[in-house]
């Protein structure tokens, strides 16, 4: 059963996640020739001050 975990910064809408999930599980039970059923995908919120790239936590990124 494959699971697919999903980091990103808090913001994104419920439907943005649903039409996300959607699309990855299907085309990911198609590439792994898994059942849809038996694939999960976790969303993990992230705080901007909990995220930085390049240094610069995205908080201080305008």
């Amino acid at each position: 059963m494959p699971m697919i975990k999903v980091e990103l910064l808090r913001g994104r809408s419920v439907e943005q996640k649903r039409e996300f999930a959607e699309v990855v599980t299907r085309e990911a039970s198609r590439i792994l020739k898994c059942k849809p059923e038996g694939l999960d995908i976790v969303f993990i919120d992230i705080d901007r001050e909990n995220w930085s790239n390049n240094g610069t936590l995205a908080i201080d990124k305008s």
